[in-house]
């Protein structure tokens, strides 16, 4: 055989050039169920999003990435007809309704993926919705930054093709016009914004300012629905993240809440007896499907103390620290009890006009335990308006009444009108006592209403008194106590108004044969 000096070319497969066709098409290609979503981010971004919720009250982080991502196709399955992105089934779990919007909060715990989540819902976003503007909102730079870092990693795993230019330090476009771009923690960076998609990260330290300002800034479009994605551990119980969670069924905007169980990798080779997580666990990892190490998560939680541990990462309450009423638990103190016609009846309250005016009913039962059965709370309102509505709602007649005690302030005369609250109370037919004490005084008696020296607790409220079950649990001192001057809790005009009208009931019902009670 003649010898050739031709060189030798090597041709790759043709399967090997059609495998990368169909890859690259695939990628462009939208997903258009929640599996495959959740097969579109593993294989593409390296991301396997947990998809299983471990306790029966929670969700999965697939719920939230699976409603950020459809919450447009849904809208357009409406004027379309589809029924691919079904509005009941579009976070997979039961008691969420769709709304007209794409808002949703996520409470989730520390080192549970909301971060990188949003990263990964950003670039969904700025991939398959042309015109889609984005604005990444964090509680401090750092965090903010934090996300986009998520972001620009995910552009490098070969998405600069979608990209219309350079990625710059904090913003950056695509060719189909979608872009992102991060906002300082500032309500001037805020205003004037009109984007279609807001993520806040970190809500829990947003300025309330700032705050103010972000929901005034999306804006639906006709291919697009507006949505302001709300996302924190919850820190305080009287914090920006609480407030958000305890308004959203008002709202109707859903929650997606997870703990470190949806998180955690699945254990497999581990005796529980011996496992320090068993007492939170209870065999929950055993059906985990995550990625958190389990040996990073006994660490983390020998670590901290169990106030942070079951705040931060199970997600169960807030830490208690600063609370006034840090014995007040829900599952003890608040019951169904209603008015009973064999108990006298007595009201307290605590005046305010900007800030709301409060009333409770409240009873005391032969064993001495204090019941809170109704409470009245508005603001903006003359004494008249408040004097006809607590008539109207007491379940007897005002003669029998048993008492009706005060702020001592209200018997104050003012100086435009020439009269007191008290009078005007009076001159409607409402008899009011009042016996001045100090606030310290008064918190102690609350105290030991919700537990004595013996643990037993001599306080129950009423479902019905939803706001002063938010107070008990809210109510706190001042971040420095020692810049406020003193050991007073805060006085915010929210939640110390019904902690006064309860005092006043406890200080005065404690010493009911020296109560004041004036004509005028």
């Amino acid at each position: 055989m003649k010898p050739t000096t031709e060189p030798i070319t090597r041709k790759e497969p043709k399967y090997l050039n059609d495998v990368g066709i169909i890859y690259s098409l695939l990628r462009r290609t939208r997903p258009k169920s929640r599996q495959d979503l959740k097969n579109y981010v593993k294989v593409f971004l390296g991301v396997d999003v947990p998809n299983k919720r471990i306790c029966p009250e929670h969700n999965s982080p697939m719920d939230y990435l699976w409603h950020s991502f459809s919450a447009d196709f849904r809208a357009l399955s409406r004027t379309t007809g589809s029924t691919v992105f079904s509005p009941a089934i579009h976070c997979g779990v039961s008691g969420h309704q769709a709304t007209e919007n794409g808002d949703c909060i996520v409470w989730a715990n520390r080192t549970g993926g909301k971060t990188e989540l949003a990263a990964i819902a950003t670039l969904l976003d700025c991939i398959f919705k042309p015109n889609c503007q984005v604005r990444i909102l964090a509680g401090s730079g750092e965090q903010a930054g934090r996300m986009y870092q998520y972001l620009t990693n995910f552009l490098q795993k070969d998405y600069e093709q979608f990209l219309a230019g350079p990625v710059q330090k904090e913003k950056c476009r695509f060719v189909n016009n979608a872009a992102v771009e991060v906002l300082t923690q500032s309500a001037t960076s805020v205003r004037g914004q009109h984007t279609q998609k807001l993520r806040c990260d970190e809500v829990e330290l947003f300025e309330p300012d700032v705050f103010a300002a972000a929901k005034f800034t999306t804006q639906s479009t006709d291919s697009l629905v507006a949505a302001m994605e709300l996302i924190s551990t919850m820190h305080r119980p009287y914090g920006l993240m609480q407030k958000v969670v305890a308004s959203a069924p008002q709202f109707g905007t859903p929650v997606f809440k997870w703990c470190v169980w949806e998180v955690i990798e699945k254990c497999t080779d581990r005796n529980c007896s011996q496992c320090p997580l068993d007492n939170d666990c209870q065999g929950r990892a055993k059906n985990a499907c995550g990625y958190l190490k389990i040996d990073d998560c006994i660490t983390q939680m020998r670590r901290s103390s169990r106030a942070g541990w079951e705040a931060e990462m199970l997600c169960r309450r807030p830490s208690l620290e600063n609370v006034v009423f840090d014995q007040f638990d829900p599952v003890v103190h608040v019951q169904a009890v209603d008015y009973d016609p064999n108990l006298p009846l007595y009201r307290a309250m605590d005046f305010g006009f900007v800030n709301p005016f409060v009333c409770l009913w409240i009873q005391v039962d032969g064993s001495g335990v204090v019941r809170v059965i109704d409470e009245y709370v508005r603001a903006r309102a003359t004494i008249d308006v408040h004097a006809a509505e607590i008539k109207s709602r007491t379940p007897c007649r005002e003669e029998q009444v048993a008492a009706t005690f005060c702020d001592p302030s209200g018997a104050g005369v003012n100086d435009v009108t020439g009269t007191s609250i008290v009078r005007e109370l009076r001159a409607a037919g409402i008899m009011v006592r009042y016996r001045r004490s100090g606030i310290l005084d008064g918190i102690e008696v609350i105290r030991r209403a919700i537990r004595d020296g013996q643990g037993r607790s001599s306080l129950v409220i009423s479902p019905r008194c939803c706001r002063l079950i938010e107070a008990m649990q809210c109510y706190h001192y001042p971040q420095d106590l020692a810049a406020a001057g003193g050991e007073l809790p805060l006085k915010d005009g929210v939640y110390d108004h019904p902690i006064d009208a309860l005092r006043y009931f406890f200080v005065n019902y404690k010493y009911t044969a020296k109560t004041v009670t004036r004509l005028y």
